[in-house]
């Protein structure tokens, strides 16, 4: 983690993009009896999830610990990809979550669980319509081309957590888009890119969704989760190509999340596959 230098000035350096306060997001987001317990917001580090869930690991951080990066630059999306963004110009934080009351079977509902929780949050707070891409990508639409604004990483941290991390390209613009497949909520339409709101509706989206999922057990049906996370699942309907493990692939049609949050492939051979991790190749439009 690298310390603010007080001789660089590129804190400020874009007045259209202003950092975030920490202490005014701890105080609009923690609360007696909430999930929130710690809110940090640092400069620059590599990854917020390494950073977590190392904290995890060794000093026992607490559930509802938040790390939040300006920049991030060694941040990581699945299969170990590179997310680099210039600072301050997207979201990118961590949340310890410990549901040790939750079956460990149903953790991997984590990930999706916080897709419905950020395209819910962002929907109320930009005005944008998201959609979530299985497993865990965000997508917005700029023209009439549907593009990843953001992803979710969640990964185990120590005995008994797990650390969600999540990356939301907020004002990025057309000329520093990392690749052009990229999306940002400001070339989607957003009504606004001021982060701090978009931050406190995504957090407290979360927050509802784990209290449901927990209250419920991990069960993903009796707490809403199933049914929701295909409503807006663009990957649903879908003809698609799983990249799998071992340079296996698989081509159909994506019908269905099932209960344990895998992906449902009907195959021409009249086989439903479900796949349970790998990449998802979207080959039409819906």
């Amino acid at each position: 983690m690298t310390p603010h230098n007080a001789s660089d000035d590129s804190r400020w350096s874009d007045l259209d993009r202003p950092p975030l306060n920490a202490t005014a997001l701890r105080r609009g987001l923690i609360r007696e009896g909430g999930l929130y317990r710690d809110i940090e917001v640092v400069q620059r580090t590599g990854s917020t999830n390494s950073d977590l869930a190392g904290r995890a690991a060794g000093s026992g951080a607490d559930e509802g610990a938040v790390l939040v990066a300006e920049e991030q630059t060694a941040g990581r999306g699945r299969l170990d990809r590179r997310w680099t963004a210039p600072p301050r110009s997207g979201l990118f934080f961590s949340v310890l979550l410990k549901p040790t009351e939750v079956p460990v079977a149903r953790w991997g509902w984590l990930p999706l669980l916080t897709g419905v929780a950020v395209a819910t949050g962002l929907s109320r707070a930009a005005g944008v319509d998201t959609a979530l891409k299985w497993p865990n990508d965000l997508l917005v639409t700029v023209g009439e081309e549907e593009r990843k604004a953001g992803g979710i990483l969640a990964e185990r941290a120590g005995a008994d957590g797990i650390v969600v991390g999540v990356g939301i390209n907020v004002s990025l613009r057309a000329d520093e888009l990392p690749v052009p497949q990229a999306g940002s909520l400001a070339l989607a339409g957003a009504q606004g890119t001021d982060r701090d709101p978009l931050l406190r509706a995504v957090l407290r989206s979360l927050e509802d969704w784990y209290g449901r999922w927990r209250r419920a057990g991990g069960d993903p049906s009796a707490s809403g989760l199933q049914d929701t996370y295909a409503a807006g699942c663009a990957t649903l309907g879908r003809a698609v190509r799983a990249e799998l493990p071992g340079d296996r692939s698989i081509v159909g049609e994506a019908v269905a999340v099932d209960g344990d949050g895998r992906l449902v492939i009907a195959t021409e051979a009249g086989v439903q596959e479900p796949v349970g991790a790998g990449d998802i190749v979207h080959l039409r439009p819906a």
